[in-house]
């Protein structure tokens, strides 16, 4: 079973210190040729997404990574598809945001 946590990597702020910057990992299960994109469900880092592209030559990962990207508003540079890339379950991870905030604008992303 995949699992979610943080993970912290470094960051260079100001003159040559390091402070770092969190990372949070998501799991995903996607389902991929639904009628539209978006973020069924939420609970915590657990997420299920429809996505309307199909899973052909890594058509549905550029989707997730796009839907994730809007879904959070955060740009799609700080998302990275960390494993899963020919499977429905994925972990990706997300450069700078802390879980609370991650889980806070998943579950406004469901509501919308």
């Amino acid at each position: 079973m995949l699992r979610a946590g943080v993970v912290s990597k470094p960051m260079r702020r100001g003159s040559g210190t390091v402070r770092p910057a969190p990372t949070v990992r998501l799991t995903v299960r996607a389902r991929p040729r639904a009628k539209t994109s978006r973020v069924v469900q939420s609970d915590g880092l657990h997420i299920e997404v429809a996505l309307a592209a199909a899973p052909v030559e890594g058509a549905a990962n550029l989707e997730l990574l796009s839907l994730l990207a809007d879904a959070l508003c955060v740009p799609r540079k700080v998302l990275r598809l960390a494993q899963g890339a020919a499977s429905r379950n994925k972990v990706v991870e997300v450069l700078g945001l802390e879980p609370h905030e991650v889980v806070a604008r998943l579950s406004a992303a469901v509501r919308r």
